[in-house]
């Protein structure tokens, strides 16, 4: 059998693996266990990932976005399909419906490139579609909010990656 890594062993791993990608992080409340970093997107201004050493397993736990307001079905329909081709997570809800990414990893299992692999995963899988869950989930939103500010003259700039529901493609 592998040698067992201790819990302290996997948070030392988690503190020089952190520091070294240069992601922001911290622990809350000096939580010698919890390590809560923050993911710098290009669609999502950034994620915001919680790390969890348990005494058997490593668990993450990253908020994707809220609970869609409309087109459920489809909504749901997509995060489940993408979750057969997701390395190590899945989506999950929480009890209000909002989506996160969740996975749990066993201690023996948890190295500086595992932890890569992982934090990649979830900004692969929480920024890259990020746009596509709104425009599923909160299309009618995004049109109202683009109406309004037109209306009002003011700046659609941060809008624009919807022209397709919004009209402004044409």
């Amino acid at each position: 059998m592998g040698e067992e890594i201790s819990r302290e062993g996997v948070a030392e791993v988690l503190r020089t693996t952190l520091d070294e990608s240069g992601v922001a992080w911290d622990q809350p409340s000096g939580d010698p266990w919890t390590f809560v970093a923050q993911l710098p997107g290009t669609r999502k201004l950034s994620t915001t990932c919680s790390l969890r050493v348990g005494e058997q397993t490593l668990s993450l736990n990253a908020f994707v976005v809220r609970r869609p307001d409309e087109n459920f079905e489809e909504f749901f329909r997509w995060l489940l399909e993408r979750n057969t081709r997701i390395y190590g997570l899945s989506y999950a809800l929480d009890r209000l419906g909002d989506v996160y990414l969740v996975g749990r990893l066993p201690l023996a299992a948890v190295t500086a490139d595992e932890i890569d692999r992982l934090l990649g995963t979830v900004l692969e899988n929480a920024d890259e579609p990020f746009n596509q869950l709104l425009e599923l989930g909160f299309a009618t939103a995004i049109r109202r909010e683009w109406e309004w500010r037109v209306k009002r003259g003011e700046s659609t700039r941060n809008l624009e990656a919807f022209g397709r529901i919004t009209g402004a493609e044409d």
